[in-house]
């Protein structure tokens, strides 16, 4: 078939037009900003890429459109697909119609940890020898790729609870069909789509309703939010996490430990590359789905120590006269607060200035600024980017005092950071997009 993707450079959607050409599919694809690093992965896959949505672009004759959720009614492209009585379909309907259905599926849900946890579990079965397909939100390091259709019945995907598209208003994980899945955890997020938290548990409750008796579902013990998803009804077996009387993990950062703890006590260790509580979490329910394909807790623990992580988390994007710059994807407060901890908990002493740009639906609507100044209280200095922002970020980082600094051009708050770096410094920029290449503009900025 010919495939033409609307939206195709977003991470989703562009691992399924790597997915449909690895199947033999004829893929073109289209967005508003053809851009990298999606866009490099989509070339080397020899997927022609158009910019824009022009309706010019029906004159392809595809067999089917696939559309991404980021596009909406309004759309030139969309509006005249629909106009002409053309096929389409949205991402997640196509890939589990075309690369899931008969496949042994492995979701992974939650508000925070899915592209990590999701990361660890494709590795894990990956290092023994089960070569899994996986679609996941970022770039595992061990992999180099954020998809690939694998060519055995297993396959790994980060279970987004985002809406599916245009038509189809539910979550995308409700058409993955799992028969392993794994509730990391469960806060309210996604204000633009969702009214309040109830609205996100009852599609995690859609989500349990289509696991199969004979699957598992790994769930975070610790989350209220998720013992109320499951006492809504389930007809699966549960193993918990998290739990102070059955699986847990412990470890130190500053030994780069993992420690996996049971019933009875310690089941293994190993030294790994990452820090912080919640990815010690995530490591526990990637090793407990993977225990649910036949993978052991010792050969598991020794894939994690050769786990590489993701791109853009906790990724060292360079070091200048001893400053150390970070690239981090943490955009909610709380996956704000728990990437601070894990690395002030590896770095001890030393300064931590943390530079975060509001970017997500949620973040710009302004409906989380109160939590920021808590979420960011472990640092020693915040730098806060403010263009384009319909809330007041001075007001709402004042009850940090002189610790915080806000600026609404780029080029300012790199100045503002440069300025006030020093040797010995950890700089922790956190961000869900681009942030206008401020990684490399610091690092410069640093280096004159």
């Amino acid at each position: 078939m010919h495939i033409h993707i609307l939206g195709i450079c977003g991470t989703f959607m562009g691992g399924i037009a790597q997915l449909a050409a690895a199947s033999g599919h004829r893929v073109t694809g289209c967005d508003a900003n053809v851009y990298p690093p999606m866009s490099d992965q989509l070339q080397q896959a020899g997927i022609a890429l158009t910019e824009g949505f022009s309706a010019d672009q029906l004159a392809l004759n595809p067999d089917i459109f696939v559309i991404g959720n980021a596009i909406s009614r309004g759309n030139p492209l969309l509006e005249a697909i629909l106009d002409r009585g053309l096929p389409y379909v949205s991402g997640p309907q196509w890939l589990a119609e075309n690369v899931l259905q008969g496949r042994w599926v492995l979701g992974v849900a939650g508000t925070h940890g899915k592209t990590t946890t999701s990361a660890m579990l494709a590795w894990i079965l990956e290092d023994a020898g089960m070569s899994p397909g996986f679609l996941i939100g970022g770039v595992p390091l061990n992999f180099g790729v954020s998809a690939r259709l694998g060519d055995t019945p297993f396959f790994v995907i980060e279970a987004d609870e985002y809406d599916t598209a245009f038509c189809d208003k539910r979550s995308k994980f409700i058409h993955y069909r799992p028969r392993t899945a794994i509730l990391n955890n469960l806060e309210y997020d996604h204000a633009d789509i969702f009214a309040d938290l109830a609205a996100i548990e009852t599609q995690f409750h859609h989500l349990v309703r289509t696991l199969p008796q004979s699957g598992l579902i790994v769930a975070n013990a610790a989350e209220a939010s998720l013992e109320r998803v499951l006492a809504r009804g389930c007809w699966t077996p549960v193993e918990g996490f998290n739990d102070s009387q059955g699986y847990r993990t412990a470890g130190n950062d500053a030994d780069g430990e993992l420690i996996l703890l049971g019933r009875d006590g310690e089941i293994g260790r190993t030294a790994w590359q990452l820090t912080g509580e919640h990815n010690r979490a995530n490591a526990c329910a990637a090793l407990l789905a993977a225990r649910h394909v036949g993978v052991p807790f010792a050969k598991g623990l020794e894939a994690l120590s050769r786990f590489g992580n993701v791109k853009r988390r906790m990724e060292v994007r360079g070091v200048v006269r001893g400053i150390t710059v970070y690239d981090d994807f943490a955009h909610h407060p709380t996956a704000i607060a728990t990437t601070v901890a894990g690395l002030r908990r590896k770095v001890g002493a030393a300064r931590i200035l943390a530079v975060l740009e509001p970017r997500s639906n949620t973040m710009k609507l302004g409906t989380m600024k109160s939590q920021l100044p808590d979420s960011l209280r472990e640092v020693d200095a915040a730098f806060c980017y403010a263009g384009n922002l319909g809330w007041d970020a001075r007001a709402a980082l004042a009850p940090m005092g002189k610790r915080a600094c806000v600026h609404d051009q780029l080029d300012t708050l790199v100045s503002a950071i440069a300025a006030a770096a020093r040797p010995g410094d950890h700089v922790l920029i956190m961000s869900n997009g681009g942030f206008g290449g401020i990684h490399d503009k610091l690092l410069e900025s640093l280096s004159s």
